[in-house]
């Protein structure tokens, strides 16, 4: 199952844990609230999943790809982990499961608060499109994910601020209604 927490405000190395002392736990209802959706599926299975493919047609996920993050086979490695830190949203979903490997996807919270989501292999999440959020690699340096998409893959991350974006205003009028 998977593990969420508040973040501590060090700026050290974001790919430590970073809880907040004392530990405050996030549970998969209140991920639920914030509009993340959560899965646990067999990673070693994903090429003929039912489950997979049950998701995937129930929630339209139509285009999907495999990335690998690490040194050895990212290209301008240094730079994409610094753009996948920055705070971000996108205007459509972004659904992300992890075949091996592990990392942290943060999302701030109804109050502007850090949340870390601890993600490995067979962990599936879908950020709701309007969400600020971030992604970097935990200590093992190392992941290998599917990227999943409705329709067309759209790759644009807009960095905070980016409030007058219609998928952000849709977003907080979802929080406002899970309140």
């Amino acid at each position: 199952m998977v593990q969420a927490w508040y973040m501590d405000d060090s700026t050290d190395d974001p790919r430590l844990p970073h809880r907040a002392e004392p530990a405050r736990p996030v549970g998969l209802e209140q991920l639920r609230r914030l509009g993340v959706l959560y899965w646990k599926l067999d990673a070693d299975r994903y090429e003929d999943d039912p489950e997979l493919e049950k998701i995937r047609r129930e929630r339209n996920y139509s285009w999907m790809d495999i990335i690998t993050i690490c040194k050895e086979k990212l290209p301008d490695y240094e730079e994409k982990i610094k753009m996948f830190y920055e705070e971000h949203l996108h205007l459509d979903d972004e659904i992300r499961y992890v075949l091996d490997g592990s990392g942290y996807f943060d999302v701030r919270d109804e109050e502007d608060r850090w949340i870390r989501i601890a993600m490995e292999k067979g962990d599936m999440i879908t950020l709701p499109a309007g969400i600020y959020h971030r992604f970097t690699l935990d200590e093992q340096n190392y992941v290998k994910a599917m990227r999943l998409f409705v329709g067309d893959p759209v790759w644009t991350a807009y960095n905070r601020p980016a409030d007058h974006f219609a998928a952000r205003e849709q977003y907080v009028a979802l929080l406002a209604q899970t309140a």
